[in-house]
């Protein structure tokens, strides 16, 4: 029996996931944007259009839910536009994708999945208000706080050769990160081994500062290592500040020990060297 994943928001780390899951699976996978609709189709995506398209239909079909859209001022778009007919779908196993933001700041301290939701920035705030609207539905769910991620496309090497890469160092300063692959593996995992109502933290084992990672990838590169900077004197968005607001370190037991999961790349030295050699 073939199985269906509705992929509301079918980014970066769903894109991972549909590579992962292989045969006996049909994706249908939703974009905003033609263009990006066009290049799903050609990767063998049922591509649709949203907002703009009715997703009951689609929702008639799926076995399984991902939803990987961010929150907005007003709460989740997806359950705003979608909650009655994802409510009233006969779904199999739901996912979420939030982020290890709504845990706030520890000064560094580790958290894991039982600690409080404390979160400091607006972001991590309407990530955790989202969190309990999905819950709400009654639905067999399984929320995904993501670390930082990278992977093809998304590692810091261009910015190193170009020259662009900055050090900034604010002391004290740690941040979880994870894979895309370790993501799609953990996701996969979950949907073999479905346990509704589950949180796990998705991250690698490794926290670490994040001036650290720019160097490692430097010296790969066999190129300088790019000088400190501190935080104080540092260019930056409000976004990019917004992001050193929190210091954690983020535990991962729960998807080794429940989901058996053994990441590819337990730190960010594997993940850079994988990337590097990708790009041959």
């Amino acid at each position: 029996m073939t199985q269906v994943l509705l992929s509301i928001g079918h980014g970066y780390s769903a894109q991972a996931l549909a590579r992962r899951l292989g045969e006996g699976w049909q994706v249908i996978g939703t974009t905003r944007s033609p263009d990006k609709a066009a290049e799903l189709a050609r990767q063998g995506i049922e591509a649709l259009i949203w907002p703009g398209t009715d997703l009951r239909p689609a929702l008639a079909r799926a076995t399984h839910l991902l939803s990987s859209v961010s929150p907005d001022d007003q709460g989740d778009p997806v359950l705003r536009a979608e909650g009655a007919a994802i409510a009233a779908a006969s779904l199999d196993w739901v996912g979420y994708l939030s982020t290890t933001g709504v845990y706030g700041d520890h000064g560094g301290g580790w958290v894991d999945e039982s600690t409080p939701l404390m979160p400091s920035t607006k972001r991590g705030q309407a990530r955790a208000r989202a969190e309990a609207e999905w819950q709400a539905l009654g639905l067999p769910l399984h929320i995904f706080r993501l670390a930082g991620i990278y992977g093809p496309g998304r590692g810091p090497f261009e910015k190193v050769r170009t020259g662009t890469a900055r050090r900034i160092v604010k002391p004290g300063q740690v941040f979880s990160r994870i894979h895309v692959e370790d993501i799609a593996q953990v996701l996969a995992a979950s949907i073999f081994r479905p346990d509704p109502g589950a949180i796990y933290n998705v991250c690698d084992d490794d926290p670490a500062p994040p001036q650290d990672v720019i160097a490692h990838a430097a010296r790969l590169l066999h190129l300088p290592v790019p000088p400190e900077i501190a935080f104080e004197d540092a260019p930056m968005s409000p976004m990019a500040r917004s992001f050193y607001a929190e210091s954690k370190r983020v535990r991962n037991d729960r998807i080794k020990r429940d989901l058996g999961v053994r990441l590819r790349y337990p730190t960010y030295r594997e993940g850079l060297a994988a990337l590097l050699k990708a790009e041959g």
